[in-house]
């Protein structure tokens, strides 16, 4: 069960009006971040199949990447994909304000001027006195089950987001990786990602 229930629903055409998207808000978090869902509904050749499952993405929010195009992260661009993606298939972005793996903005900017001096994105946060990672996705999953979600494909490479959905009653029926959009600027970080917390990422 969840407190949380659908408060607004609202369309906006998105990608400069090539996509047609429903912004969702909610009634009963208390932690005041003003977590969104989006839904897209995708084509009939993906939603009409007699075993349809929503695809899902949980992106926590990235001023820097979604915003900015920052090659520090791979953030931007994975949310442009996962609109392409759930645009096509039928499904949900759950827009998280959990900025900096849940750490906030100025701490991340903190974070980012000691991996400058050489240190890895974990190190830095270790340093900080901060968590590796502070995100909680069981927000998400009451999300998901006040949207009437209890089945998803889920759109990641972070085998954690999949747990803690899990542990939280959503039944993760498939992994659907993401690409890897990595950078001169990104690799590091990204194969930090992969070693330190199991992200599955392939490079060349």
């Amino acid at each position: 069960m969840t407190d949380l229930t659908i408060k607004r629903r609202v369309m906006i055409p998105v990608r400069a009006g090539d996509v047609t998207a429903e912004f969702i808000s909610f009634n009963g978090d208390d932690s005041g971040k003003e977590h969104i869902g989006i839904y897209f509904e995708g084509k009939p050749a993906y939603t009409e199949q007699t075993d349809y499952v929503p695809l899902v993405r949980l992106h926590s929010e990235c001023l820097t990447g979604d915003v900015f195009g920052s090659g520090r992260c791979d953030c931007g661009e994975q949310l442009d994909e996962a609109i392409d993606r759930i645009n096509e298939e039928g499904g949900y972005i759950l827009y998280l304000r959990q900025e900096g793996r849940g750490i906030g903005l100025y701490a991340k900017l903190e974070a980012y001027a000691l991996q400058d001096q050489g240190y890895d994105t974990y190190q830095a946060n270790e340093m900080l006195h901060l968590p590796d990672d502070g995100r909680d996705f069981g927000v998400a999953a009451d999300m998901l089950l006040a949207l009437g979600v209890s089945k998803v494909r889920l759109l990641t490479n972070n085998p954690d987001k999949a747990q803690q959905l899990k542990e939280h009653g959503i039944d993760v029926v498939e992994l659907v990786p993401t690409k890897v959009h990595v950078n001169q600027h990104n690799r590091q970080y990204l194969e930090t990602k992969a070693k330190r917390k199991q992200h599955t990422l392939k490079f060349d």
